[in-house]
């Protein structure tokens, strides 16, 4: 196998194995990439080799100077392969790690996608990053609601869940929209975060760049209270496989009306329809915490309420030198 460095003239060939691969996500898509200003991260994506032909790209970048990180600006990265042998998997990471030694990179760290978004659950990746003496670094916990047409959506959800829904669907003053009103959407989300002392990882400019890059795989999701603009969803599509609910928002003020009960029926009701197999409802970290893998008890307990089941996103490395 070979390793070698992408450059832009590669950018059509990868797009089309990330969206003909196993694993892959519009995350390590060099069209999702390019919405970062070119001056931002030192990308150093490289493409793999296997007598000619592409069997494996990693996206990523040099961060203090000698450490491979994958996913930079992303979400998940790490290794995109369409569904290949156990043999192929362990020649794979063997070709990494030599050309790692060769360019004196200090260490990898990769964090992937959780099993759910790969069209085969296949872990002979993960067994041969394992094997070569890859440790895991940080397991954040994501859940995800496993979708289901024969089973009706409302059922599936607490009982109080329940109730507060049918409440929400039969208040007039209520209405759901899917629109691109960003500008609506993004003040009340930064206030929803800065009330835990974080930013949104996207600016509002970013995020309407991004629709408009990849306007298939955003879809906002709005709550009105008459007309004014209460709760929201934005949701990404990551791949056939995964909707994910990457952005919540709530005017808390109005939370007695249960708007995030409303856009979460009707997201998981949207995605079952489209044939998702998983809503993926994201991270629940304590961000507070002095730990990063710190668990939000809160937050886990109030997914749980609907039928959210726990997935890890797992964060993997090897000291090279």
């Amino acid at each position: 196998m070979e390793v070698i460095k992408y450059s832009s003239k590669y950018k059509e060939v990868w797009d089309e194995f990330v969206l003909s691969s196993n694993n892959g996500t519009m995350f390590q898509m060099q069209k999702f990439l390019e919405y970062h200003s070119p001056e931002k991260f030192n990308f150093n994506h490289l493409i793999i080799l296997d007598k000619g032909n592409i069997i494996a790209l990693l996206p990523g970048a040099i961060v203090e100077g000698d450490i491979f990180e994958s996913p930079i600006g992303a979400s998940y990265g790490s290794l995109v392969t369409k569904d290949i042998t156990f043999k192929k998997a362990m020649e794979l990471v063997s070709a990494i790690l030599e050309y790692g030694k060769k360019k004196n990179f200090k260490e990898y760290l990769l964090t992937s996608a959780p099993m759910i978004y790969e069209k085969y659950q296949n872990q002979n990746l993960e067994f041969a990053l394992l094997w070569q003496g890859f440790s895991y670094k940080l397991h954040y916990i994501s859940s995800a609601i496993k979708l289901d047409k024969e089973k009706d959506i409302i059922q599936r959800f607490s009982s109080t869940i329940r109730r507060n829904v049918r409440r929400a669907l039969k208040d007039s003053n209520l209405h759901l929209e899917i629109n691109d009103n960003y500008h609506e959407f993004y003040p009340i989300l930064l206030n929803n975060k800065a009330r835990h002392d974080v930013k949104p990882t996207h600016t509002l400019d970013e995020l309407i760049k991004l629709k408009k890059l990849l306007p298939d795989y955003l879809k906002l999701f709005m709550v009105y209270y008459k007309d004014k603009p209460i709760a929201g969803s934005l949701m990404f599509y990551p791949n056939k496989q995964v909707a994910l609910c990457f952005y919540n928002m709530l005017l808390h003020e109005y939370a007695m009306h249960k708007p995030i009960q409303l856009l979460m029926y009707e997201i998981v009701k949207d995605a079952t329809e489209l044939d998702y197999d998983y809503v993926d409802i994201g991270v629940s970290q304590d961000t507070k915490a002095e730990n990063p893998m710190t668990p939000s008890m809160e937050l886990i307990d109030f997914k749980e309420k609907f039928d959210a089941k726990t997935i890890l996103r797992n964060t993997l490395y090897k000291k090279i030198y």
